[in-house]
């Protein structure tokens, strides 16, 4: 298996993972949603429904461009929960709050490596 596959399957396993934590942790997830986003219970269950589809289309070449950009969308999208979690040091799991503010700039390179691995063969 090459670096670029490895990083695609870890990749993929790593959003699949974190949407099914919103279906088993779905409390945890909504305290985090910012109180301008109506119905903050069914934007959890949307978040994980989408990051599950792009964890397993971005598995396949057929689908792996449309995957990279639905997670880009979506990671943009849920950036000011975590914005929320930090300004507000919401507890989510007893994070330590720096880890919370360190999460910030991780989105970025979420959204650069799924950007990356649109195009891996």
């Amino acid at each position: 298996m090459t670096p670029k596959r490895i990083s695609l399957t870890l990749c993929c396993i790593f959003f699949i993972s974190v949407g099914v934590l919103h279906f088993t942790n779905t409390e945890t997830f909504t305290r985090i949603v910012p109180t301008f986003i109506p119905f903050p219970e069914w934007a959890v269950y949307i978040s994980g429904v989408m990051e599950i589809a792009g964890g397993i289309l971005l598995y396949f070449p057929k689908t792996r461009r449309f995957a990279s950009y639905m997670l880009i969308f979506l990671l943009i999208m849920v950036f000011p929960a975590n914005i929320n979690m930090a300004v507000n040091h919401i507890d989510f799991g007893k994070v330590p709050e720096a880890v919370l503010w360190a999460r910030l700039p991780l989105q970025a390179l979420l959204i650069y490596w799924v950007y990356k691995l649109r195009r891996v063969d």
